[in-house]
């Protein structure tokens, strides 16, 4: 796949205002000259840890971590790749993309699968005229309102119809210069079996546009409005644009909600999307009718890291939820069950009982490891020996991934009382034969550990401490002195330039600092002083984030000249120190001359810093 030139994404980077752009997910207030703080978007807090420098447009969290350029922030707000939020901010912003040199026949695919996506945007926007526009669709607008769909809703998920007549998209299709191979290319068309003539595949039906996170139209879910009108349900088949099974209805619509959130809803149908978003959760995605995919979980993981499964709770229901479970372990999701009534939809229940009542039961989600009890427990024979003796075989394997605590106490206490079983040897029973019980391994994707919230803040982190995480997989550590001392020092050249250029003359990156990460980090900055967040590298978050954490550091400094020396004369000191341990180790002959040399930069040191005091 071609990359995008580095002059597209500079131009992009320039149109972009940053301050509008983060403000959009938290509120922020100037706090300096040229930096601007605010409570983290991507982790809870009460005193803002998360600062921006809006010139050089790089975030950092001093908190949890979180750093980066915009198009990082973008990834991780609205749930894309690279590539994406590039595309994405070009499109906001109106901005022509332009490609590296191409293989000539990838550039043809591509042409070719551009005009594919014309054809079905063009398509898209004409159903919705005819859903709005024609007295033919009268009857849809009257199911969709019966469904207790509003327009509103059903404008921003583009819902359409495709009128009865067999030729309509065709004959537009072809004055808009669109051939009869791309309307077959797109499942638009089907040929007649009779005489091969092509015609409309999709008439009589409400349609549903299938869409990436872009919201580029890859396909259409088709709803029959007859009732002999088979299939009730008629989707796009795979073609070059659409692949079933590697997207999630509405996921254009609910990814920036659901980063925000720190959720994602998964429901089956589209109208159930629908419904739930006009009841306020728009943080929902559909499975479009198949079984859930690793593709779709993927997709799934990189919205939230909690995922809330409102599933039909029917047999097919349960049976996708358990399929949920093992894929959702690979990715490390939390899943919770959300209850619904027997033979009970979303759709159905905001309609019975209105948003709040479909609010209450997304609140009252429980964690996946309950569901599957209770599932063992709802299906189980416990009036025999030996019907018992069935279910305590199925409950084994899950309760071994139960960490001890709270929940797997309680999930005790629950499988006792219904066995009518002392707690201690039901424990001992279900630990038989079970390696060792307790163990967190796969865990995570059952809820276990999480306190029962259902709100997404007990997976985010707040604190540096070394060894947790910041909810989103990020380990956060906490920096040791040196570190600290060379990071300082790289921030201050950055706020103060003139100083800088000078100082980063006076360091040796391979000798004043310890990691191959800031050394880089040093040689980028040589050449970049003035403009740090130019020219990062696509492919290494690592290191965009440090240079997001040293940029936003220089906003926060107290940037003074002799304190550049001072943290410079510090370097000098933590290398001299280094070089004396070497030479202890390999004999005595130079540790004399370079202690005299330790006693003299620890003087400077001294003098510069009361400099420091002096000034301040």
């Amino acid at each position: 796949m071609a990359l995008y030139t580095q002059e597209s994404r500079e131009r992009v980077r320039d149109a972009v205002d940053f301050v509008d752009l983060v403000s959009a997910r938290t509120e922020l207030r100037r706090s300096g000259t040229n930096r601007y703080e605010g409570l983290c978007p991507f982790h809870d807090e009460r005193t803002p840890s998360f600062g921006i420098n809006p010139t050089e447009k790089l975030y950092h969290c001093f908190g949890c971590q979180a750093s980066g350029d915009l198009f990082r922030f973008v990834q991780e707000t609205e749930g894309v790749d690279f590539r994406g939020a590039l595309e994405l901010l070009a499109d906001r912003h109106g901005i022509q993309l332009e490609r590296e040199a191409e293989d000539p026949r990838e550039a043809e695919r591509r042409r070719s699968r551009e005009r594919l996506l014309e054809l079905l945007g063009r398509t898209c926007d004409y159903y919705q005229k005819v859903l709005w526009d024609s007295p033919e669709a009268a009857r849809a607008r009257e199911y969709l309102a019966g469904r207790g769909l509003g327009e509103a809703a059903l404008r921003a998920y583009r819902v359409g119809y495709a009128p009865s007549a067999w030729d309509r998209v065709l004959l537009a299709s072809r004055r808009a210069g669109f051939t009869e191979a791309e309307l077959y290319a797109t499942g638009l068309a089907q040929r007649s079996k009779q005489n091969g003539q092509l015609y409309d595949r999709f008439r009589e039906r409400i349609m549903f546009p299938l869409a990436d996170v872009r919201g580029r139209v890859l396909g259409f879910g088709a709803r029959a409005m007859r009732d002999n009108q088979q299939p009730k349900y008629l989707n796009t088949s795979d073609n070059d644009v659409y692949h079933k099974g590697q997207h999630l209805y509405g996921a254009d619509v609910a990814r920036a909600h659901a980063t925000r959130a720190g959720r994602v809803i998964l429901c089956e149908g589209y109208t159930d999307v629908i419904a739930l978003h006009q009841a306020g959760l728009r943080e929902t995605v559909g499975l479009m009718g198949t079984a859930l995919t690793p593709e779709q979980v993927g997709e799934l993981a990189r919205f939230a890291k909690t995922v809330l499964l409102a599933l039909d709770a029917d047999s097919a229901g349960q049976e996708a939820m358990l399929r949920a479970a093992t894929l959702a372990a690979r990715q490390r999701l939390e899943l919770r069950v959300v209850p619904l009534p027997a033979g009970t939809d979303p759709a159905d229940l905001v309609q019975r009982d209105g948003a709040e009542g479909v609010a209450a039961a997304v609140a009252a989600s429980a964690p996946f490891v309950r569901f599957t009890v209770e599932r063992v427990l709802a299906k189980g024979d416990d009036s025999s020996p030996e019907g018992r003796d069935v279910m305590l075989s199925e409950l084994r394997p899950i309760f071994a991934t139960i960490a001890p605590g709270a929940m797997r106490d309680e999930l005790l206490r629950v499988v006792s009382g219904r066995m009518g079983l002392r707690e201690g040897v039901t424990e001992g029973l279900l630990a038989a034969s079970a390696g060792v019980a307790g163990a967190a391994a796969a865990a995570g994707a059952a809820g276990r550990g999480r306190g029962g919230s259902s709100d997404g803040a007990s997976r985010r982190g707040s604190g540096s401490s070394a060894g947790s995480d910041d909810g989103a997989g990020r380990p956060v550590v906490a920096l040791d002195r040196r570190e600290e001392t060379e990071r300082t020092f790289l921030s201050l050249c950055i706020a103060l330039p003139d100083e800088g250029e000078a100082a980063l003359t006076r360091v040796d990156p391979d000798e004043h600092f310890t990691s191959d990460l800031v050394r880089r980090a040093v040689r980028h900055l040589r050449s970049h002083l003035r403009s740090p967040g130019t020219d990062l590298p696509e492919d290494d978050p690592a290191f965009a984030a440090l240079i997001a954490d040293l940029a936003v550091r220089a906003g926060r400094e107290v940037a003074r000249p002799a304190t550049l020396e001072v943290e410079g004369l510090q370097l000098e000191l933590a290398r001299i120190d280094r070089q004396i341990q070497l030479a202890r180790v390999g004999g005595q002959g130079e540790v004399s001359d370079l202690a005299v040399r330790r006693g003299e930069i620890k003087a400077a040191v001294d003098q510069a810093y009361d400099r420091v005091l002096e000034q301040a």
